[in-house]
């Protein structure tokens, strides 16, 4: 259910500006989907678990939030970070 550390180090390298950028709109939007892939591949399978969709529905806000801050301060970095993660189609 959680993001590996080797996902995790991938995913910082990928999208950080630097080798221990944790703290980036990008990073956290791209960890924050990761987690959300996993927990929806979880409740395809166990459809009743409803703490786990109170947590998705949680990590789903959370990354609105983060992707709309993003727009409102750099509408290039916003676009780079939708079209790399396949989000908003």
């Amino acid at each position: 259910m959680s993001v590996t550390a080797e996902r995790k180090q991938e995913l910082v390298a990928k999208f950080g500006k630097g080798e221990g950028d944790t703290g980036t709109a990008e990073v956290q939007i791209a960890l924050l989907t990761e987690r959300i892939n996993d927990l929806t591949q979880h409740l395809r399978v166990h459809s009743k678990d409803h703490h786990s969709r109170r947590g998705l529905l949680m990590l789903v806000g959370q990354r609105r939030r983060l992707l709309r801050y993003l727009q409102r301060k750099d509408i290039e970095r916003y676009r780079a970070i939708v079209s790399e993660l396949g989000l908003r189609r």
